[in-house]
């Protein structure tokens, strides 16, 4: 790391590359996880015989975990470094994948949501660091830039999670729910169990990566990024009380962690449901089939990414992306109301209007902290609002449930693009507003 001078305000002269891609393929790594867990929405589902309400409890054990680490692992890394959170959930991450092993054993509901929800544990401590490290390994100005391109990182860990459960998991011509109608219970029950041991499967694999991933990170040297004193040491760590106050003080952080909320909310509960709208759309399908969607779903969540970083070099981020919000809403209204399976492509292109929310609603929120010392909580907080993905499925399931429409049911998230649309207006004006300040100040300067 010659050359690299780190700032007062935690932020470096210049980004170091190698440690910059390193951190980046950490953001695969958590997409892997979460979207294998709409792979075994459906597989649970029918296994377990569950409501969609009760198989949406996947999504409510995994983000619950996030929920209830993060405040804890920031307290680790503003007390130790990234790194060392980063290490952390690394083994975090190992020891839940491994749980799968004797959860497909055990062979309960259960059992596995604990599995998930160790996995969520890991997950927590590195989105709470490689978000915000991210955002601050390397020069302020491009911060939001940064984390878009580290971001632009997790389809592709989508895409692979999809496919492993697609091949592993899903088994060539078998739909279970068909299969199982003309079983007895016994025959169900011992079918149910042979379907299982294919879920730890993909965790197999997974574990092996992020061995060595974890092995990459403990041999490279990283900055600190951490906020420095004016005689050059690190400053002190404000309480948890302190900061909470100062947190709870900033109306545009507030207004910043419920879009954050309801947009990770909006996105799990989509993607959750794509495999089951397909399969109830199109009942020759099977799941192996419909899982394509998720495929197609994750690739153009991809390329929606690279569109919106080239609009956003252009446009503010928050134009981009308050015209991206208005469109999904029209959009999932669609998927919502129309009974065929063009449906489920509208579901697919949500996708591409979903790529640069969760990066750019992070970073701004962020950049609403001032005083860089409550940047590690303020992190933290941002990341436990990933609980809206515990949320807004279950609610997803509820009204499914109560109308008995899985479809009808895209609504609720259809009301969270909504308010994300509110959201980036508001960041607009006021955006706006202070570029119209500061030209004036500048010319009140130069008279």
């Amino acid at each position: 790391m010659k050359n690299i001078i780190q700032l007062p305000d935690g932020y470096l002269n210049k980004t170091p590359i190698f440690q910059f891609i390193l951190l980046s393929l950490l953001f695969p790594l958590w997409a892997a996880a979460a979207s294998l867990n709409d792979i075994l929405i459906t597989q649970f589902k029918h296994v377990f015989e569950l409501s969609d309400f009760a198989s949406a409890l996947v999504q409510s054990a995994f983000y619950g975990g996030y929920f209830l680490i993060a405040i804890p692992a920031s307290i680790v890394i503003r007390k130790t470094t990234y790194k060392f959170g980063i290490i952390l959930g690394l083994l975090f991450y190992i020891a839940g994948c491994s749980l799968f092993f004797p959860a497909s054993q055990i062979a309960t509901y259960t059992m596995f949501l604990f599995a998930l929800f160790s996995i969520a544990i890991g997950l927590g401590f590195l989105e709470t660091a490689a978000n915000t490290y991210s955002s601050m390994i390397g020069p302020r100005k491009y911060s939001i830039l940064r984390l878009n391109i580290s971001q632009t990182f997790h389809p592709i860990g989508a895409i692979s999670g999809i496919l492993l459960g697609k091949y592993l998991v899903f088994q060539e011509g078998i739909n279970i729910e068909e299969k199982m109608k003309g079983m007895s219970h016994s025959e169900a029950a011992a079918f149910g169990r042979e379907m299982l041991q294919h879920t730890l499967q993909p965790y197999k694999y997974m574990i092996f990566v992020l061995v060595a991933i974890l092995i990459l990170f403990i041999i490279t040297k990283f900055p600190s990024c951490k906020p420095l004193e004016s005689n050059g040491e690190q400053g002190k760590v404000p309480s948890v009380k302190e900061t909470l106050s100062h947190l709870a003080a900033n109306k545009r952080y507030r207004k910043g962690i419920a879009a954050q909320f309801l947009y990770v909310g909006m996105q799990v509960a989509i993607w959750s449901f794509t495999i089951r709208l397909a399969l109830n759309l199109d009942s020759s399908l099977d799941e192996r089939t419909a899982s394509n969607f998720m495929v197609y779903s994750f690739i153009a969540y991809f390329i929606g990414k690279f569109i919106a970083n080239f609009l956003m070099t252009r446009y503010s981020a928050s134009k981009v992306l308050f015209y991206y919000s208005l469109i999904g809403t029209a959009v999932l209204l669609y998927v919502a109301f129309v009974p065929n399976i063009t449906a489920v492509y509208g579901a697919i292109l949500i996708s591409v209007l979903l790529g640069p929310c969760w990066p750019t609603i992070y970073a701004e929120t962020l950049e609403t902290v001032k005083e860089k010392k409550y940047t590690e909580m303020a992190g933290a907080i941002l990341v436990m609002s990933i609980i809206g993905g515990a949320v807004v499925p279950a609610v997803h399931g509820v009204i499914s449930d109560s109308v008995g429409s899985l479809q009808t049911a895209f609504i609720v998230p259809a009301a969270c693009f909504l308010y994300i649309a509110y959201y980036f207006y508001n960041e607009m004006k006021i955006q706006d507003q202070q570029m119209m300040n500061e030209t004036e100040w500048q010319e009140q300067k130069a008279l």
